[in-house]
Protein backbone atom coordinates (compact mmCIF):
# COMPACT_ATOMS: atom_id res chain seq x y z
CA UNK A 1 0.00 0.00 0.00
CA UNK A 2 1.11 3.08 -0.87
CA UNK A 3 0.44 5.53 2.31
CA UNK A 4 3.82 7.47 3.00
CA UNK A 5 4.56 10.80 2.94
CA UNK A 6 0.71 11.50 2.54
CA UNK A 7 -1.50 13.59 4.66
CA UNK A 8 -1.42 12.25 8.72
CA UNK A 9 -4.80 13.57 10.47
CA UNK A 10 -4.80 15.64 13.70
CA UNK A 11 -7.04 13.26 15.46
CA UNK A 12 -5.05 10.78 17.07
CA UNK A 13 -4.91 10.98 20.37
CA UNK A 14 -2.48 8.61 22.10
CA UNK A 15 -3.15 7.15 25.31
CA UNK A 16 -0.54 4.21 25.28
CA UNK A 17 1.55 5.65 27.90
CA UNK A 18 -1.79 6.61 30.20
CA UNK A 19 -1.68 3.45 32.18
CA UNK A 20 -5.05 1.47 32.00
CA UNK A 21 -5.11 -2.59 32.50
CA UNK A 22 -3.18 -5.21 30.88
CA UNK A 23 -3.81 -8.36 30.10
CA UNK A 24 -6.46 -10.14 27.29
CA UNK A 25 -8.80 -8.76 28.87
CA UNK A 26 -12.46 -10.47 29.13
CA UNK A 27 -13.51 -13.50 27.27
CA UNK A 28 -16.04 -12.54 24.01
CA UNK A 29 -18.23 -15.01 22.56
CA UNK A 30 -16.55 -18.07 24.16
CA UNK A 31 -13.15 -16.48 23.02
CA UNK A 32 -10.46 -14.44 24.42
CA UNK A 33 -9.92 -12.22 21.41
CA UNK A 34 -13.20 -10.49 20.20
CA UNK A 35 -11.85 -10.20 16.29
CA UNK A 36 -12.92 -7.82 13.91
CA UNK A 37 -14.51 -4.96 14.92
CA UNK A 38 -16.61 -5.76 17.34
CA UNK A 39 -19.07 -2.43 18.43
CA UNK A 40 -19.10 -1.83 22.37
CA UNK A 41 -23.04 -0.79 23.73
CA UNK A 42 -23.63 2.37 24.93
CA UNK A 43 -24.93 2.47 28.21
CA UNK A 44 -28.34 4.05 26.99
CA UNK A 45 -28.86 1.05 24.78
CA UNK A 46 -26.18 1.31 21.59
CA UNK A 47 -25.67 -2.44 20.88
CA UNK A 48 -23.40 -3.28 18.19
CA UNK A 49 -21.15 -6.41 17.47
CA UNK A 50 -22.00 -9.99 19.16
CA UNK A 51 -24.14 -11.28 21.88
CA UNK A 52 -25.80 -7.31 22.94
CA UNK A 53 -26.61 -9.34 26.71
CA UNK A 54 -22.99 -10.22 27.37
CA UNK A 55 -21.55 -6.56 26.20
CA UNK A 56 -24.01 -5.08 28.59
CA UNK A 57 -23.50 -7.50 31.15
CA UNK A 58 -19.79 -6.83 31.33
CA UNK A 59 -20.31 -2.94 30.91
CA UNK A 60 -22.74 -1.85 33.34
CA UNK A 61 -21.25 -3.67 36.45
CA UNK A 62 -19.67 -6.87 35.88
CA UNK A 63 -16.89 -5.30 33.79
CA UNK A 64 -13.77 -3.56 34.97
CA UNK A 65 -13.96 -0.22 36.36
CA UNK A 66 -13.31 3.15 34.48
CA UNK A 67 -9.82 4.12 34.32
CA UNK A 68 -8.60 7.38 34.90
CA UNK A 69 -7.03 8.69 31.49
CA UNK A 70 -3.65 11.88 31.69
CA UNK A 71 -4.38 14.00 28.92
CA UNK A 72 -4.45 13.17 25.90
CA UNK A 73 -1.42 13.43 23.44
CA UNK A 74 0.06 13.27 20.06
CA UNK A 75 1.73 9.97 19.00
CA UNK A 76 5.89 9.95 18.90
CA UNK A 77 7.03 11.33 15.69
CA UNK A 78 9.30 8.40 14.76
CA UNK A 79 6.50 5.57 15.80
CA UNK A 80 5.98 4.23 12.31
CA UNK A 81 2.71 2.29 12.95
CA UNK A 82 1.66 5.34 14.35
CA UNK A 83 2.04 7.25 11.58
CA UNK A 84 0.65 4.69 9.21
CA UNK A 85 -2.97 4.78 10.97
CA UNK A 86 -2.65 8.38 10.69
CA UNK A 87 -2.54 8.83 7.41
CA UNK A 88 -4.99 6.32 6.36
CA UNK A 89 -7.33 7.73 9.28
CA UNK A 90 -6.57 11.32 6.91
CA UNK A 91 -7.00 9.88 3.89
CA UNK A 92 -10.47 8.45 5.39
CA UNK A 93 -11.32 11.94 6.38
CA UNK A 94 -10.32 12.87 2.43
CA UNK A 95 -12.80 11.13 0.97
CA UNK A 96 -15.88 11.14 3.12
CA UNK A 97 -15.51 15.15 3.67
CA UNK A 98 -15.81 14.69 -0.49
CA UNK A 99 -18.61 12.79 -0.25
CA UNK A 100 -20.83 14.32 2.76
CA UNK A 101 -20.09 17.77 0.66
CA UNK A 102 -21.43 16.14 -2.60
CA UNK A 103 -24.35 14.96 -0.68
CA UNK A 104 -24.95 18.92 0.63
CA UNK A 105 -23.35 17.70 4.23
CA UNK A 106 -20.50 18.46 6.49
CA UNK A 107 -18.66 15.88 7.52
CA UNK A 108 -17.66 15.42 11.46
CA UNK A 109 -13.99 13.73 11.48
CA UNK A 110 -13.68 11.39 14.26
CA UNK A 111 -11.21 10.87 16.57
CA UNK A 112 -8.66 7.86 16.64
CA UNK A 113 -7.42 6.84 20.04
CA UNK A 114 -4.66 4.74 20.09
CA UNK A 115 -4.40 2.63 24.05
CA UNK A 116 -2.70 -0.43 25.36
CA UNK A 117 -4.95 -2.98 27.09
CA UNK A 118 -8.25 -0.95 28.30
CA UNK A 119 -9.35 2.39 28.14
CA UNK A 120 -12.02 4.57 29.28
CA UNK A 121 -14.94 5.25 26.47
CA UNK A 122 -17.98 6.96 26.61
CA UNK A 123 -19.51 3.67 25.49
CA UNK A 124 -18.20 2.43 28.85
CA UNK A 125 -14.64 0.45 29.37
CA UNK A 126 -12.93 -0.20 26.15
CA UNK A 127 -10.88 -3.49 25.78
CA UNK A 128 -8.01 -4.20 23.50
CA UNK A 129 -9.90 -8.11 24.01
CA UNK A 130 -12.68 -6.46 22.13
CA UNK A 131 -10.68 -5.62 18.61
CA UNK A 132 -10.91 -2.33 17.25
CA UNK A 133 -14.17 -0.74 18.19
CA UNK A 134 -15.83 2.48 17.38
CA UNK A 135 -18.33 4.07 19.97
CA UNK A 136 -20.94 6.47 18.86
CA UNK A 137 -21.56 8.08 21.96
CA UNK A 138 -17.91 10.05 21.92
CA UNK A 139 -17.18 9.48 18.04
CA UNK A 140 -14.00 8.10 18.38
CA UNK A 141 -12.66 4.90 17.26
CA UNK A 142 -10.17 2.82 19.57
CA UNK A 143 -6.98 0.25 18.90
CA UNK A 144 -5.33 -1.39 20.21
CA UNK A 145 -2.72 -1.65 17.45
CA UNK A 146 -1.71 -5.17 18.97
CA UNK A 147 -4.45 -5.94 17.14
CA UNK A 148 -2.88 -6.12 13.99
CA UNK A 149 -0.08 -8.90 15.12
CA UNK A 150 -3.16 -10.88 15.69
CA UNK A 151 -4.20 -10.20 12.35
CA UNK A 152 -1.35 -11.29 10.77
CA UNK A 153 0.13 -14.16 13.31
CA UNK A 154 -3.34 -15.82 14.76
CA UNK A 155 -5.78 -14.76 12.00
CA UNK A 156 -3.41 -15.58 8.95
CA UNK A 157 -4.53 -11.72 7.21
CA UNK A 158 -1.09 -9.86 7.08
CA UNK A 159 -0.51 -6.61 4.91
CA UNK A 160 -0.88 -3.00 5.07
CA UNK A 161 -4.28 -2.46 3.35
CA UNK A 162 -5.64 -5.05 5.38
CA UNK A 163 -4.72 -3.40 8.40
CA UNK A 164 -6.05 -0.28 6.74
CA UNK A 165 -9.64 -1.97 5.95
CA UNK A 166 -10.21 -2.47 9.60
CA UNK A 167 -9.74 1.69 10.13
CA UNK A 168 -12.05 2.04 7.16
CA UNK A 169 -14.34 -0.30 8.37
CA UNK A 170 -14.36 2.01 12.14
CA UNK A 171 -14.77 5.03 10.19
CA UNK A 172 -17.81 3.16 8.73
CA UNK A 173 -19.56 3.08 11.67
CA UNK A 174 -19.15 6.73 12.22
CA UNK A 175 -21.00 7.34 8.74
CA UNK A 176 -23.31 5.51 9.87
CA UNK A 177 -23.65 7.41 13.12
CA UNK A 178 -23.91 10.57 11.47
CA UNK A 179 -26.52 9.19 9.12
CA UNK A 180 -28.56 8.28 11.80
CA UNK A 181 -28.82 4.51 10.27
CA UNK A 182 -27.07 3.35 13.90
CA UNK A 183 -29.56 5.10 16.07
CA UNK A 184 -32.29 3.46 13.73
CA UNK A 185 -30.70 -0.03 14.63
CA UNK A 186 -30.40 0.69 18.40
CA UNK A 187 -34.17 2.07 18.69
CA UNK A 188 -34.93 -2.16 17.48
CA UNK A 189 -33.72 -3.28 20.95
CA UNK A 190 -36.14 -4.80 22.79
CA UNK A 191 -38.98 -4.67 19.93
CA UNK A 192 -37.79 -7.53 18.23
CA UNK A 193 -36.48 -11.31 18.85
CA UNK A 194 -32.75 -11.48 19.90
CA UNK A 195 -32.21 -13.28 16.51
CA UNK A 196 -33.88 -10.35 14.29
CA UNK A 197 -31.83 -8.07 15.83
CA UNK A 198 -28.47 -10.01 15.38
CA UNK A 199 -29.72 -9.79 11.46
CA UNK A 200 -30.24 -6.34 12.03
CA UNK A 201 -26.34 -6.53 13.27
CA UNK A 202 -25.33 -8.17 10.09
CA UNK A 203 -26.73 -5.51 7.91
CA UNK A 204 -25.22 -2.59 9.27
CA UNK A 205 -21.62 -4.62 9.63
CA UNK A 206 -21.65 -5.76 6.25
CA UNK A 207 -23.10 -1.87 5.45
CA UNK A 208 -19.66 -0.58 7.25
CA UNK A 209 -17.66 -3.48 4.71
CA UNK A 210 -19.28 -1.49 2.03
CA UNK A 211 -18.30 2.00 3.22
CA UNK A 212 -14.94 0.59 3.63
CA UNK A 213 -14.85 -0.70 0.02
CA UNK A 214 -16.14 3.14 -0.61
CA UNK A 215 -13.11 4.32 1.09
CA UNK A 216 -10.65 2.14 -1.03
CA UNK A 217 -12.49 2.90 -4.42
CA UNK A 218 -12.09 7.06 -4.04
CA UNK A 219 -8.59 7.02 -2.48
CA UNK A 220 -7.31 4.69 -5.13
CA UNK A 221 -8.76 7.37 -7.80
CA UNK A 222 -7.49 10.13 -6.14
CA UNK A 223 -3.86 9.06 -4.74
CA UNK A 224 -3.41 5.57 -6.29
CA UNK A 225 -2.84 4.06 -3.09
CA UNK A 226 -3.33 0.37 -4.25
CA UNK A 227 -0.20 -1.94 -4.89
CA UNK A 228 -0.28 -5.25 -6.68
CA UNK A 229 -1.75 -7.80 -3.72
CA UNK A 230 -3.64 -5.33 -1.73
CA UNK A 231 -7.12 -5.68 -3.04
CA UNK A 232 -6.72 -9.53 -1.87
CA UNK A 233 -5.27 -9.05 1.18
CA UNK A 234 -8.49 -6.94 2.49
CA UNK A 235 -10.46 -9.60 0.76
CA UNK A 236 -8.76 -12.61 2.88
CA UNK A 237 -8.87 -9.77 5.92
CA UNK A 238 -12.70 -9.84 5.00
CA UNK A 239 -12.47 -13.67 4.82
CA UNK A 240 -10.92 -14.41 7.90
CA UNK A 241 -13.13 -12.43 10.38
CA UNK A 242 -16.57 -13.70 9.05
CA UNK A 243 -18.89 -14.87 11.63
CA UNK A 244 -18.80 -18.62 10.33
CA UNK A 245 -14.76 -18.50 9.64
CA UNK A 246 -14.42 -17.39 13.73
CA UNK A 247 -17.13 -19.85 14.93
CA UNK A 248 -15.23 -23.07 13.04
CA UNK A 249 -11.85 -21.69 14.24
CA UNK A 250 -12.70 -21.73 17.92
CA UNK A 251 -13.82 -25.31 17.52
CA UNK A 252 -17.96 -24.50 17.88
CA UNK A 253 -20.55 -25.10 15.16
CA UNK A 254 -22.04 -22.14 13.16
CA UNK A 255 -24.60 -21.12 14.28
CA UNK A 256 -26.20 -18.75 11.69
CA UNK A 257 -28.77 -17.20 13.88
CA UNK A 258 -26.10 -15.83 15.91
CA UNK A 259 -24.03 -14.09 13.45
CA UNK A 260 -23.69 -10.32 13.96
CA UNK A 261 -21.23 -9.55 11.30
CA UNK A 262 -22.07 -11.54 8.74
CA UNK A 263 -20.25 -14.58 6.87
CA UNK A 264 -16.77 -14.60 5.39
CA UNK A 265 -18.39 -14.79 1.63
CA UNK A 266 -20.64 -11.98 2.79
CA UNK A 267 -18.17 -9.35 4.03
CA UNK A 268 -15.61 -9.93 1.06
CA UNK A 269 -18.68 -9.30 -1.25
CA UNK A 270 -20.24 -6.17 0.39
CA UNK A 271 -16.27 -4.94 0.54
CA UNK A 272 -15.93 -5.66 -3.18
CA UNK A 273 -19.27 -3.67 -3.87
CA UNK A 274 -18.02 -0.36 -2.63
CA UNK A 275 -14.55 -1.14 -3.72
CA UNK A 276 -15.74 -1.37 -7.40
CA UNK A 277 -18.80 1.47 -7.23
CA UNK A 278 -17.12 3.64 -4.77
CA UNK A 279 -21.21 4.28 -4.40
CA UNK A 280 -22.89 5.15 -0.65
CA UNK A 281 -25.78 3.92 -2.15
CA UNK A 282 -24.51 0.60 -3.42
CA UNK A 283 -23.94 -0.11 0.11
CA UNK A 284 -27.58 -0.32 1.25
CA UNK A 285 -27.81 -3.49 2.78
CA UNK A 286 -31.08 -3.15 4.96
CA UNK A 287 -32.79 -2.89 1.37
CA UNK A 288 -31.08 -5.80 0.09
CA UNK A 289 -33.41 -8.56 -0.10
CA UNK A 290 -30.09 -11.18 -0.61
CA UNK A 291 -26.74 -10.26 1.34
Amino acid sequence: MKWEGNRQSDNVEDRRGSGGFGGGGFPIGGRSIGIGTIVVALLGGWIFGINPLTILSLLSGGGAPMVQQAPAQRPPADDQMAKFVSTVLADTEDVWKAKFTTGGGSYREPTLVLFRGATSTACGQGQAAMGPFYCPADQKVYIDLGFYETLKNQLGAPGEFAQAYVIAHEVGHHVQNLLGISEQVSQMRGRVSQSQYNAMSVRLELQADCFAGVWAHDAQNARQILEQGDVEAAMNAAAKIGDDALQRSSGRAVVPESFTHGTSEQRQRWFNTGLKTGSVKACDTFSAKAL
